[in-house]
């Protein structure tokens, strides 16, 4: 079984791009038994011209003039040889056994269509005890050392895998591809500086609705690099705000949303009630709260 290892990125930071690198060169996986494709999705500083790829036979970089992460991705798919492709953020640090893991999962699970592990938080500071609760929107997570594996129920699997690290069988793609490649798709992933987000699930969905199994597999894991500048209490306001109204999107274009639509207009008054019922002026737990609740507010009057 052939792997593809594709990193979509635009304007990467170095440092954080390098260690992704770094990572990559330390896989057990046979050499010839993967490729990377890293994706510049019109990057306009120079730190991919600064990135060498000389250490491996198979490995290129190639260019996705259409902005947006949900192209990039679909560019490396195109792209890609393999059976199975792993997609990796430009933050994303994986376990030196990561894609021979990989590997062996889906020879072991001939129905398994999206896959995905431990998501830990890298940190260079002390964690701040708040954090936890928002690991969802840092795309970090750790559901224990048993593997779950999922059917399609009419609901969204809640242990799928999230974007960093997951891996599909590119064959469990062609309903997902289909939809972004005939315009149908309304889902709006992150374009540029964007926070917008929601492709990961609409990927997830596509794939389990189409009859395919997803797991959660420990054994896969990846270390997310999280800068200090990430945890700005304005950046992860629009962040947990983003989430939420992206989130209410990706439902609702999968008719799987178990909430009713609400009036525009309510949306300032739900807003000012939330404020006071979250006491969002209190501290950054609560700030943060409050702004996730203003998405769905959105979302729902979308």
């Amino acid at each position: 079984m052939y792997l593809s290892v594709v990193i979509p990125t635009y304007n990467p930071n170095s440092e954080r791009l390098l260690a992704t690198i770094e990572g990559l060169k330390k896989q057990s996986a046979a050499p010839e038994a993967w490729e990377l494709i890293l994706v510049d999705n019109n990057s306009n500083n120079k730190v991919i011209d600064e990135i060498s790829l000389q250490w491996k036979a198979a490995a290129r970089v190639v260019i996705e003039k259409n902005q947006g992460l949900t192209y990039a991705r679909l560019r490396g798919v195109d792209e890609a040889k393999g059976d199975i492709v792993i997609f990796v953020d430009d933050d994303n640090i994986l376990d030196e056994n990561y894609v021979q893991n990989a590997s062996t999962i889906f020879t072991d699970h001939p129905n398994m269509g999206a896959i995905g592990g431990k998501s830990l938080p890298e940190l260079p500071y002390e964690e701040p005890e708040w954090l936890p609760t928002f690991y969802f929107s840092l795309a970090l997570r750790d559901f224990g050392d048993e593997v779950i594996i999922q059917q399609w129920e009419n609901k969204f699997p809640e242990y799928g895998p999230i974007g960093a690290g997951m891996a599909v069988r590119k064959a469990a793609l062609q309903s997902y591809r289909a939809k972004i490649t005939s315009g149908k798709s309304i889902i709006t992933d992150r374009k540029g500086n964007s926070l917008s987000s929601g492709g990961d699930n609409d990927i997830l969905l596509e794939i389990v609705k189409s009859g395919w199994d997803s797991g959660y597999f420990p054994q896969l894991s990846l270390r997310h690099i999280i800068p200090a500048e990430r945890l700005e209490i304005n950046y992860l306001g629009r962040l947990c705000k983003d989430l939420s109204k992206s989130w209410i999107y990706v439902l609702e274009s999968h008719g799987i949303s178990p909430w009713k639509k609400i009036p525009g207009w309510t949306v300032p008054l739900r807003k000012l009630k939330s404020f006071v019922v979250y006491k969002a002026w209190k501290n950054s737990y609560n700030y943060l709260k409050w702004k996730g609740a203003c998405g769905t507010f959105e979302g729902l009057a979308g």
